[in-house]
């Protein structure tokens, strides 16, 4: 589990951790859209089966699931913080 940073972080510096964990996450998509486009439309002219599939439709599918498991779990150990956004003050 990961320990609690942002007890002491400023609301400014919680809003620059929050923007920059969303433009990783978007570059994460852009990403996982070209790896789509590589995996599925490149290889379709390659005449190689798995399974008597053709390796586009794997790649294309099952593939991208696979890919952006990777994606996550590399975000999600590497990339964000677990910080408390607030709301205490009303209570």
């Amino acid at each position: 589990m990961k320990k609690n940073s942002g007890a002491s972080m400023s609301d400014a510096q919680k809003f620059s951790l929050v923007k920059r964990e969303a433009i990783y996450t978007g570059l994460a998509l852009v990403g996982l859209i070209i790896f789509w486009l590589i995996a599925g439309f490149g290889t379709a002219s390659l005449d190689v089966k798995i399974f008597h599939l053709p390796l586009w439709a794997l790649l294309g599918s099952i593939g991208v699931w696979f890919f952006a498991i990777i994606i996550s779990a590399i975000l999600s150990k590497v990339l964000f913080k677990d910080v408390e956004l607030g709301g205490g003050e009303d209570e």
